[in-house]
């Protein structure tokens, strides 16, 4: 009950950013692996799906807030992991927040995944002045 009311709390604390949020086509990714305790930054482009360590990553969605608001960037992941025996195991499906990683974030005893930036591979177009 304690982590749903942390997360309604967390999430009334984001600045409200859907309708002035601006779509992304890519976003880089941070993973940790616990073991090695090593990190790695990577690139995931909309509907790809790249790998780290043992998991399956798809980037569904991503959005940006626009400069003159503060920064934020959210994604849409679906992570999978592949087991043995060709076995492939649903693991977080959702949206990360790059300014609150621990709101959304993926439980894995072995990995860390967290969002760094949305990225969009044209210029911002941003809307002349008094309109």
């Amino acid at each position: 009950m304690t982590r749903i009311a942390i997360f309604v709390l967390a999430f009334l604390a984001l600045p409200f950013t859907s309708a002035h949020a601006f779509p992304g086509d890519k976003v880089i990714l941070q993973g940790l692996d616990k073991v090695t305790a090593r990190t790695s930054t990577f690139e995931v482009s909309l509907e790809e799906e790249v790998t780290f360590g043992t998991l399956r990553i798809t980037l569904r969605a991503c959005d940006r807030t626009p400069p003159e608001e503060p920064p934020e960037s959210t994604a849409f992941l679906d992570i999978y992991e592949a087991k043995p025996g060709d076995r492939v195991v649903s693991l977080f499906h959702g949206w990360m927040f790059a300014s609150s990683p621990a709101l959304s974030a993926l439980e894995h005893p072995v990995y860390d995944i967290w969002v760094k930036e949305c990225l969009a591979s044209e210029p911002l177009e941003l809307a002349p002045a008094g309109d």
